[in-house]
């Protein structure tokens, strides 16, 4: 707790640094030897001070590529430490043999220590988890605070690890089907509480469409953990359903994502609709964004396109009426219509 509240710190007085500083370093070496200094004032760490400098880099390029004010921006409420650094092994979160994590940790009178934590790991990650060893991977590592409280005198403190490796490791190790040799393109429409799917031909005929619910998973009260595994199955439904089609390219609407941390910004203006609401946006990022980390391991290749038109056009119209299919499903048609058309 103390390195996470210590880690958030030192980026709220960095990132307010920065907003004032007059002219800023161009490269990352020279970010990091301009404010390291006052990151490790706070968080006595040489990795933890230097991740601060990269976060607090990576919302100043966000800034800069959506052109938005960096002195408007305000860090939300998140609780978390992190290795930048990719290595192997990495040195403040480090994984072990038996799959336990030793994590570099600092109190609030700046001692150190390496504490020993066994988190809990689903089985079909252990294997990748034992090749990263095996093959001397390099990788990062997050710690990450969900939640806390007070229980029998007792402070308790729930959150997870992550880590982060280079997806081609990912893949070569997680895959469990060949690659697709059909030569039919698909379309994904994501929504709030569906996935439609429509399968073209090369000559851009409508060849099949199916609708994936999850309408339970987005329930008011309905619990965040629960609904993710949901979804995640729904996603795994529709890619396996997909591969079995004879799908062999996937695409999908363009979420808009920047930046390493993933940061979504949706400007004032950008979004016309006055109904349009910024949660549902980013919901539908996140959900496109699993699909397209999803898809290689189905052996099916993930693209996106621009998603403008595809949901209030002529031509949407047009396909509703000679197929006979919803709105959302003549979406998820023009959507690979487009990335027919494209290739």
């Amino acid at each position: 707790m103390s390195t996470a509240w210590l880690f958030k710190i030192a980026t709220h007085r960095l990132l307010n640094v920065v907003k004032h500083f007059p002219v800023l370093p161009a490269t990352d070496i020279g970010w990091k030897n301009t404010f390291r200094e006052i990151a490790y004032e706070i968080i006595p760490n040489r990795r933890y001070a230097d991740s601060v400098v990269t976060l607090v880099r990576s919302i100043y390029e966000s800034c800069r590529q959506f052109r938005i004010d960096l002195k408007s921006v305000e860090l939300s409420n998140w609780l978390l430490f992190q290795q930048s650094e990719l290595e192997y092994p990495a040195r403040n979160i480090t994984l072990k043999s038996g799959l336990e994590f030793h994590i570099t940790t600092v109190d609030y009178n700046k001692n150190t220590y390496r504490d020993v934590v066994e988190p809990i790991i689903p089985k079909s990650y252990e294997p990748l988890l034992d090749k990263m060893l095996e093959e001397r991977q390099k990788y990062t590592g997050r710690v990450a605070v969900k939640s806390y409280g007070i229980r029998k005198y007792n402070l308790w403190v729930r959150g997870e690890i992550q880590i982060t490796i280079p997806t081609d490791f990912y893949y070569n190790h997680m895959t469990r089907y060949r690659e697709s040799k059909g030569s039919l393109i698909g379309g994904i429409d994501v929504n709030v509480d569906r996935l439609n799917l429509a399968i073209i031909d090369e000559k851009g005929n409508l060849r099949d469409c199916k609708t994936f619910w999850f309408s339970e998973a987005v329930a008011r009260g309905f619990s965040r953990r629960n609904a993710r595994s949901i979804i995640g199955a729904k996603i795994r439904e529709m890619l396996s359903y997909a591969y079995h089609h004879n799908v062999k390219i996937l695409f999908l609407e363009n979420p808009e994502v920047f930046s390493k941390l993933k940061l979504l910004w949706v400007r004032d203006g950008d979004r016309k609709h006055e109904n349009y609401n910024y949660k549902v946006s980013v919901f539908r990022s996140s959900v496109i964004e699993m699909i397209a980390l999803k898809a290689p391991l189905y052996g099916i290749e993930a693209k996106y396109v621009d998603p403008k038109g595809t949901t209030n056009s002529e031509e949407h119209d047009e396909a509703m009426k000679r197929y006979g299919i919803d709105r959302h499903t003549a979406s998820a048609y023009l959507i690979a219509l487009r990335g027919l058309r494209n290739q």
